[in-house]
């Protein structure tokens, strides 16, 4: 994890109260920190940092520990490195999702959050516009490889031709690209371990049907937002799920409560403070839909129309 990120940084567990994390750097390479522990004064919560990557989702420390999920299987690693950098790889029916979503973020100053940012696509787009990007997951398999892509500017992947049957290829990210100014978290989209106003630029894409609490991520993406000169792109199928968060909690999909019906209009009613009552309120600047797809094996694709709303404040 860069040095540089230590001074955004505070302890998760403790939210809303905002107490800093004290570092403890056991190695530490050009201003990357590679091994150390991070630790809040306040509740004793310890995060460690392992190979460079720092583990701030309160909820699990160590990602290893914890049952596997299906975004840690290497199947599901190379349909999203094939989703995210299928352009790259000159791939027959690869989608045009990153660049349309790039095309809606302008040129910030500041700093830019990728939440839910898998293998790290839209982190090195958000990289391009600002002064530095972040991009959390909680999933160690992609953090792993988003920070690869980040030291070394390639990947090399196996693509799922048929059955056992794989193709091995090589992810190699544009010489022109700034990649230096980026950095890759573990952690929580809904407990984000960042100081309020931290970033000026803001992403959530495909993931707020994800998470348990999504209303709290929102409140969490508002809540770590510059209150001003700031622009947050958000977009989503609203796939919910019982098997993710009782219907009580999707911020749409349902026929009574407070987000009955249809999910982006109730998104931006969120957004825009007419719902929940978010400060600052965000003016809404566009909205619409792109294409978004996924590749199981070379004959099985999954097409996912992520709708999409563009604020600023």
């Amino acid at each position: 994890m860069k040095k540089k990120v230590l001074e955004m940084l505070i302890c998760p567990r403790c939210l809303p109260e905002e107490h800093d994390l004290d570092p403890h750097m056991e190695m530490e390479e050009k201003g990357d920190i590679l091994e150390g522990l991070l630790s809040c004064a306040h509740c004793g919560r310890e995060y460690p940092i392992q190979n460079g990557i720092a583990f701030l989702d309160p909820n699990s420390p160590h990602k290893t520990e914890t049952a596997p999920s299906k975004y840690e299987e290497a199947p599901v690693l190379s349909s999203y490195m094939w989703s995210h950098y299928g352009d790259l790889l000159r791939e027959e029916n690869v989608s045009t999702a990153y660049s349309d979503w790039n095309d809606l973020m302008g040129p910030l100053s500041g700093v830019a959050i990728d939440a839910g940012s898998a293998v790290g696509r839209f982190t090195f787009e958000l990289a391009q516009k600002c002064d530095f990007a972040i991009g959390i997951d909680n999933s160690l398999s992609f953090i792993r490889t988003a920070r690869e892509l980040m030291l070394t500017g390639e990947k090399e992947i196996r693509l799922k031709q048929e059955g056992h049957v794989t193709r091995k290829t090589t992810v190699t990210l544009p010489e022109s690209w700034k990649i230096s100014n980026t950095e890759f978290l573990i952690a929580d989209a809904q407990r984000l371990p960042f100081k309020s106003g931290s970033f000026s630029s803001l992403a959530s894409l495909n993931l707020v049907d994800k998470v348990p609490k999504p209303i709290k991520h929102l409140e969490e993406m508002n809540r770590v937002a510059k209150p001003e000169h700031a622009q947050f792109l958000f977009s989503d199928p609203f796939s919910w799920s019982e098997e993710v968060t009782d219907p009580e909690n999707w911020l749409g999909g349902t026929l009574e409560g407070d987000h009955s019906g249809n999910g982006v209009e109730n998104v931006m009613d969120i957004l825009s403070g007419r719902k929940n009552g978010l400060r600052p309120r965000w003016n809404i600047e566009k909205n619409g839909h792109v294409w978004w797809k996924i590749r199981t094996h070379r004959n099985h694709f999954e097409l996912i129309r992520s709708c999409f709303v563009k604020a600023n404040r």
